[in-house]
């Protein structure tokens, strides 16, 4: 669906000189496409090689066949580099080039590609892995203007924002994303063309930081949502546990609403209560899943548990006249919903067989294709 109403929003200059910015641009487009053009060349003899090593696996211990999965994706993954950049390129060249950086059909440009850019890496990922997906109140995403709030659990699940909600409901998205994207030069050019925080997650002045992302909120269209993720990375019962402790150091009187979490991360109050702040008046979606748990590295995906996953995702609204107005009654409140992510979490593992570590039951059992 085309992106409907979008806003003015503010464009945040990026970071460092301009000629680190085009060393690590160049270096970041260099890799990608010396890489397409390797895995092209090479893919016959890398996917022989994952036929046998899977097999090999397989005879060994059942271990579902994943080495022919990843060559294929890989090879898919770079592809979609190469058109994503190309498409980059025609925006910038269509909205004005280097004389209208600043217009709303370059950002419509950004709000396009990306949901389909998303789409075409995960819907790999669907299809390769045989992944199962069902969501309930995607409709409450819309319209806008909304802020977004979802838990962060893999290094797959921040494809879903784009593809389940910007996608099919012509939803523009303005993130708060980590810097280290900046690597991925899509992400990189096209986040700058749009209202983006390139978040610099341990910076020595988090109160920059946190003004830059309430400006998120400015101008917002009916169309538009700015998105956080509250926990601030992925969770697992490690960080879990260590979240908990810093907690009880750090905002004893937080603590009791902390203890509670089991699936979540409790989440990080300085960012969302500052969105809050700022952007008052505005209805909040909050956004669940479960079945992306425990991939937070390749070496997961290499385990085989993805393989024939259910990924299970809702989505609710909380209207803006319910959300309180004091900085402590909106940290309880906060808590509330999370507390509530974290139930409905725990119920859709147990009903998928997913484990603390993201393991399914039984798992490591599969069949050859």
């Amino acid at each position: 669906m085309r992106t409907g109403e979008i806003g003015p929003g503010p464009l945040f200059p990026p970071h460092g000189t301009s000629g680190r910015r085009a060393i690590r641009r160049i270096r970041g487009i260099g890799a990608e496409v010396v890489g397409f053009i390797v895995i092209t060349l090479l893919f016959p003899v890398l996917f022989l090689a994952a036929i046998c090593a899977d097999l090999f696996l397989w005879l060994k211990r059942r271990k579902p066949w994943v080495g022919v999965r990843l060559v294929p994706f890989l090879w898919w993954f770079l592809a979609t580099e190469m058109w994503a950049q190309s498409m980059i390129l025609s925006i910038w060249v269509i909205s004005g080039g280097p004389f209208k950086r600043d217009s709303i059909r370059r950002r419509r440009g950004v709000y396009w590609l990306r949901p389909r850019w998303a789409r075409s890496h995960l819907g790999a990922i669907k299809l390769l892995f045989g992944l199962n997906f069902e969501i309930e109140g995607r409709e409450v995403a819309s319209p806008g203007p909304i802020l977004m709030m979802i838990r962060h659990a893999s290094i797959i699940d921040n494809m879903l924002p784009d593809t389940q909600v910007a996608l099919p409901l012509g939803i523009g998205i303005r993130y708060v994303v980590k810097r280290e994207l900046e690597a991925m030069p899509v992400i990189d050019i096209g986040g700058r063309w749009i209202p983006t925080q390139f978040l610099q997650r341990a910076s020595a002045d988090p109160q920059t930081e946190i003004a830059t992302m309430q400006r998120l909120t400015e101008s917002l269209g009916s169309s538009e949502a700015v998105l956080i993720y509250p926990e601030g990375t992925r969770a697992t019962a490690k960080k879990i546990a260590r979240a908990k402790e810093i907690v009880r150091e750090k905002q004893p009187d937080v603590a009791p609403l902390a203890e509670t979490m089991v699936n979540l991360l409790p989440p990080r109050l300085g960012g969302p209560l500052a969105l809050l702040e700022e952007g008052a008046g505005i209805d909040v979606v909050f956004f669940a899943h479960a079945g992306f748990d425990g991939f937070q590295y390749i070496s997961d995906i290499w385990a085989g548990r993805l393989v024939g996953q259910t990924i299970r995702m809702k989505l609710w609204r909380v209207p803006a006249d319910e959300i309180p107005k004091g900085e402590r009654e909106r940290t309880e409140w906060l808590y509330a919903q999370w507390q509530e992510m974290d139930r409905w979490v725990g119920k859709q593992r147990a009903e998928l067989g997913i484990g603390d570590s993201g393991a399914k039951a039984g798992g490591g059992v599969g069949s050859p294709a």
